[in-house]
């Protein structure tokens, strides 16, 4: 089977287009012809080695996969050949990526897709659509009628947090870096959309949300706590998702003097039964149309490269060229 591969960390130059073994479903692993995959900061981070994993060598790129069951191991239950799949959290811990024709993955770490739902859009909210709901459900617990603020809401996590905040019922404000991004995180359901490059962020959320902002998703590398803390309701909560190296000033006591909490994760920590709730919930917003991918591109696996480099370039070097995911097919 053709696959994307590294035999090192490094670059993205580093990727290599070639063939590579087909992989035979054992015990509960199902075999996956995967007819999409995406991009996801993460996925850069590791090709990378910003962050250190154990990998396989030769080690296939890639956490997420949309396709077709095409074989199942002998302990696998529940799943057959043919049925439709998506999933997550591969190419991670130990675990060989997606970027490549087959897949065997533990079927723990697949959800069925949804009638009707094309394999581009399930995996463009896999690992984003996963992160979100885990955010906003789990430890947010967020409840109808609250407010959320998300910074970039037409980002892959930003337009998952935005549109599942609203399909539980809050009332959300986002920002974007363009006129024509506002105009996006309006049609994917927000009540504010501010251009931070030419509105006052802080004024517009004060005069939108008078009584403070229920929860905060950061989605910044080196948040600015003294700027969030007064913005947050009594007993807001604050999500954290980025900035590995990060070391900001805190104000402790204005924190919990408002009764405040902040909740930090990574989505590959979640337990197998945590990410299959979330798969659950995202299903069925799914199928409700209260979820919509947003893609920014679908290009070749060939391209699998020029993809980390692009997204290389809107994460780390913040050029702002990427509207939603990078979508692949072999």
């Amino acid at each position: 089977m053709k696959a994307a591969f590294i035999k090192q960390t490094g670059p993205p130059e580093n990727i290599t287009i070639g063939e590579f073994p087909k992989p035979s479903p054992v015990d509960g692993q199902v075999l996956v012809r995967i007819e999409a995959v995406d991009v996801n900061p993460i996925d850069t981070y590791v090709r990378s080695g910003m962050v250190a994993m154990p990998l396989p060598v030769p080690y296939i790129i890639g956490c997420d996969l949309a396709g077709v069951v095409e074989a199942v191991g002998s302990k696998a239950q529940r799943f057959r050949v043919g049925d439709r799949v998506w999933g997550s959290n591969q190419g991670l811990l130990g675990r060989q990526g997606t970027f490549a024709d087959y897949a065997a993955v533990d079927e723990q770490w697949l959800y069925a897709t949804p009638a009707g739902v094309r394999s581009q859009d399930a995996v463009a909210v896999a690992l984003t659509g996963i992160t979100a709901t885990l955010g906003l459900v789990r430890d947010a617990k967020l409840k109808p009628v609250e407010t959320l603020f998300v910074n970039g809401g037409s980002g892959g996590v930003g337009s998952a947090v935005l549109q599942i905040a609203k399909a539980i019922g809050a009332r959300v404000a986002t920002t974007a870096g363009s006129d024509d991004k506002v105009a996006l995180c309006k049609q994917l359901g927000a009540d504010l959309a501010i251009n931070y490059k030419t509105e006052d962020v802080d004024a517009r959320l004060k005069e939108f949300m008078p009584t403070g902002i229920n929860v905060w998703w950061e989605t910044l590398r080196d948040p600015n706590f003294d700027r969030v803390v007064p913005l947050l309701a009594p007993r807001g909560r604050m999500i954290l998702m980025a900035g590995r190296e990060a070391r900001p000033p805190f104000p402790v006591g204005p924190f919990y003097v408002k009764g405040c909490s902040l909740h930090g994760f990574a989505m590959f920590n979640a337990t197998a039964a945590e990410q299959q709730a979330a798969a659950d919930d995202i299903n069925r917003w799914l199928a409700e149309g209260k979820l919509k991918a947003v893609i920014d591109r679908v290009l070749p696996l060939s391209q699998a490269a020029a993809a980390h480099r692009l997204q290389e370039e809107n994460t780390i070097g913040k050029q702002g060229t990427l509207t939603g995911k990078i979508v692949l097919t072999p």
